[in-house]
């Protein structure tokens, strides 16, 4: 599943986190979810939990899209922020987020909440913890993730330019203060949680404005 001797990512990422690998901190970290996959039902399934960077290089990245904590429910995560495996209920913060892009840019509301479309096309859906406990949100917060995941934000602000971050809701936002606002591409808006959307997320315009940007620097937009 996941070894510190062999952690299973994307090569591109591999090259840039491996310094990650030898901390403290990370094998503190994979001796914790172990512990948890052998004891607890834990999402996403072990073979997903870097799937967010295998299903979009840090040589393809274009946007980096925060969240937080993977799904909890049985059979939602896959291992990408906002995410769901086909034929999953589309969860509310995603069906707004549909709904959204509908305003926005104008594509319909699609069947499946699997974002795997946007991933291949260079979007980064990263939370930013990897791993959860069944029905426990937050239970894997604080565990090592965030500093690793922190790490990948910082290595894209400082090895990249021209990316757009997507920060919707006080935690994403709060990742602002290591991404470098003068190369990137910063918008920050309401989380699209039913609890929030309508506070800042509904007509915010982060999809047509993504892809103002990229046309402005020569890439190809999202067909969100």
């Amino acid at each position: 599943m996941i070894d510190n001797m062999s952690v299973k990512i994307e090569e591109s990422w591999r090259r840039v986190l491996e310094p990650e690998f030898e901390q403290e901190y990370f094998n503190k970290l994979i001796s914790f979810v172990k512990a948890e996959y052998a004891t607890h039902q834990v999402f996403p399934p072990g073979n997903l939990i870097f799937n967010a960077f295998d299903k979009t290089p840090f040589d393809q990245v274009k946007v980096v899209v925060i969240g937080q904590d993977p799904y909890h429910g049985y059979g939602q995560a896959n291992g990408m922020a906002f995410s769901v495996q086909d034929g999953v209920t589309i969860p509310p913060s995603l069906r707004n987020i549909f709904k959204e892009i509908r305003d926005d840019v104008g594509y319909e509301i699609p069947k499946s909440g699997s974002l795997e479309r946007w991933a291949v096309q260079g979007v980064l859906l990263l939370n930013a913890t990897l791993t959860v406990r069944a029905n426990s949100p937050g239970s894997h917060q604080k565990k090592g993730w965030e500093e690793f995941t922190d790490a990948a934000i910082q290595k894209l602000s400082q090895q990249k330019d021209g990316l757009v971050f997507l920060l919707w809701g006080a935690f994403a936002q709060k990742k602002g203060a290591i991404i470098d606002n003068r190369k990137h591409l910063v918008l920050t808006a309401a989380h699209p949680s039913p609890f929030a959307a309508d506070k800042g997320f509904f007509g915010c315009r982060h999809f047509s404005k993504t892809n103002s940007y990229l046309k402005d620097h020569n890439q190809p937009e999202i067909v969100w």
